[in-house]
């Protein structure tokens, strides 16, 4: 009988960290636009672009933005269930679940940094808490981008543990 540990490593079968990533942006899109913007109500998707929602118009559009977001997050999820699907699908394998974590970790820090970078510093759309002083925005948002940092540190380093543990990867 053969060790399938041991075979789906003769087999080349790797961790396809792209389905973890993908899973993490969409995690991380969610995150920030259920949390951040429908439980806390800190900003919207324009809310510091001209939109702010003291307006049924203005809100209305924050909405459909935001709503568009969400689709853009629920893609993400959708193209790492496909890739993590074509990749078990194909053969028997092992992997470490510190792997999986650990990219989704990478994918979910990517996010906050791309989205921290273009959307509240670069581009100004919106901030990270904007119900307190306008003064005080830049510590959110540092504080958003440096979370980001320290989640893609993390699950690069907990995806390089799992590696190692994986007996398809070594």
């Amino acid at each position: 009988m053969v060790d399938q540990r041991t075979d789906s490593s003769r087999s080349g079968a790797r961790f396809p960290t792209a389905a973890g990533i993908f899973f993490g942006l969409g995690l991380g899109g969610f995150f920030d636009g259920i949390v951040l913007h429908q439980v806390l109500q800190w900003h919207h998707m324009a809310t510091s672009a001209g939109y702010s929602a003291d307006s049924v118009e203005n809100l209305r559009l924050n909405i459909l933005l935001d709503g568009l977001f969400h689709i853009c997050t629920y893609i993400f999820v959708v193209i790492g269930l496909v890739i993590l699907w074509r990749s078990a699908h194909r053969r028997h394998l092992y992997w470490s679940s510190k792997m999986l974590v650990g990219s989704m970790l990478m994918g979910f820090g990517l996010f906050n940094l791309v989205e921290g970078l273009i959307n509240h510093q670069i581009l100004g759309l919106h901030h990270v808490n904007e119900t307190v002083p306008r003064e005080q925005w830049i510590y959110w948002d540092m504080g958003f981008l440096a979370w980001g940092a320290l989640m893609l540190a993390g699950g690069w380093v907990l995806s390089r543990v799992g590696k190692h543990e994986s007996p398809s990867e070594r």
